[in-house]
């Protein structure tokens, strides 16, 4: 029976776009996760509203992956189909002061695109290494900037490939949160407004930031970014500080020595090592301080007892 769908949806797909027991430890930056049962490449919009209209028929679970960089995947894998954005959905071009992407766009490449444009705003996304269409659900920022400040339209396919269109007001953008946040919606085109500016000038800004990253960040290894939302009156890191040595260790997962706002895979590390010594913070730090702390990684798959 399993072999049967994956043979009915590898037809919907052009040759070898689909994989079979593909490993998610290769598309995560934490560099764990088992096998999923299939992994759908798709380039083209009606690709991707075959695969998401099959699989709401089937009652198959499936999951966007963009560059993997704030998720974390079981070690026993996906039971469904992770669908991978490629081809015209990572384009980028350019109207005006506009750009236009595809949800599987990088950040590093729209804010090198919108540099080598001289236009302006998307410094602090350089080297942040997610995907616009999972920058733009979440509503990623980082020193001062926000994705919500600058989106301007927002396409969509829906679990039955249905096709949407928001304006940045429709999508309610909040604190790490917008209106298609655990909607099932999958972002396929983003438009984002930004303004002239100095090509030079925006270079010396991305430059900074990055060497300013490079310092304060766990960088040389692999990790989700930061692991936590901040809570409200409260960094996340330094809570985590207060509580834990940095360094603190559960398997291969470790609190970064770096900066404590970063669990960091130190080698070897399971998908359970990082789940339980997540799991272990939050208690933690609930028990001394009061406050609990959300996760901005997300979890997907089967994890092991």
């Amino acid at each position: 029976m399993e072999m049967e769908w994956l043979e009915e949806l590898a037809a919907l797909l052009p040759e070898g776009g689909l994989q079979a027991g593909e490993p998610m430890y290769r598309h995560t930056t934490f560099g764990v996760g088992g096998p999923a049962d299939a992994m759908a490449l798709v380039r083209r919009a009606e690709e991707l509203a075959g695969v998401l209209s099959f699989c709401h028929g089937r009652g198959l679970p499936c999951a966007v992956v963009g560059k993997g960089s704030n998720l974390l995947v079981g070690d026993l894998g996906f039971r469904g189909v992770i669908i991978k954005l490629e081809g015209e959905f990572e384009e980028i071009s350019r109207e005006g002061s506009r750009l236009v992407a595809g949800g599987g766009a990088s950040l590093s490449g729209l804010a090198e695109a919108a540099q080598a444009a001289s236009l302006t705003g998307l410094e602090f996304a350089e080297g942040i290494p997610g995907s616009l269409g999972g920058a733009v659900l979440m509503n990623a920022g980082a020193y001062g900037g926000e994705m919500s400040t600058l989106v301007k339209r927002v396409e969509s396919l829906d679990a039955r490939g249905g096709f949407h269109v928001r304006n940045r007001e429709q999508m309610a953008f909040g604190y790490r949160y917008s209106a298609l946040k655990g909607s099932g919606e999958i972002i396929t085109k983003v438009v984002l407004e930004l303004a002239p500016g100095d090509a030079t000038a925006i270079a010396r800004q991305m430059a900074a930031l990055a060497a300013r990253r490079r310092e304060r960040q766990p960088l040389d290894m692999p990790s989700a970014g930061s692991t936590f939302k901040r809570p409200e009156g409260h960094f996340a890191g330094e809570l985590i500080m207060r509580c834990l040595e940095p360094g603190y260790a559960i398997g291969g997962a470790a609190i970064s020595t770096k900066h404590c706002g970063f669990v960091v895979n130190t080698g070897g590390a399971t998908a359970g090592d990082i789940r339980r010594l997540i799991e272990h913070i939050q208690q933690r730090v609930r028990e001394r301080t009061g406050v609990w702390l959300e996760p901005e990684v997300i979890m997907l798959g089967e994890f092991s007892p």
